[in-house]
């Protein structure tokens, strides 16, 4: 079994990363919380088309077309998961990671 990344906090517990793998773009509602709560580059707006079963709420959007998140560079996640912690909808999904050999 691979060892997965932990560390210490500075009160001296173990804490294990947990690095952002998967937003569900189908329940986000592009609300940029993820967005302005990550400390890194990791999120970015894109358009997305909206299907016959969307929400009603976006009756009035011109061409069918909403914005959601979407993540830009999962690489550059420090595993903090503060995304999810302020996302409304539960969009993320999040994974320890092994320790690289």
């Amino acid at each position: 079994m691979a060892e997965i990344i932990t560390g210490i906090t500075r009160r001296g517990e173990e804490w294990t990363p947990e690095f952002v793998t998967d937003l569900d773009q189908s329940t986000c509602i592009g609300c940029g919380r993820c967005y302005k709560v990550c400390p890194r580059d990791v999120f970015d707006l894109v358009e997305r088309e909206t299907d016959d079963g969307f929400d009603d709420d976006y009756d009035d959007i011109e061409d069918d077309v909403v914005m959601v998140m979407a993540i830009k560079d999962p690489m550059d996640c420090i595993g903090c998961s503060a995304c999810s912690r302020v996302c409304p909808k539960n969009c993320h999904t999040h994974s320890p990671q092994p320790v690289a050999a």
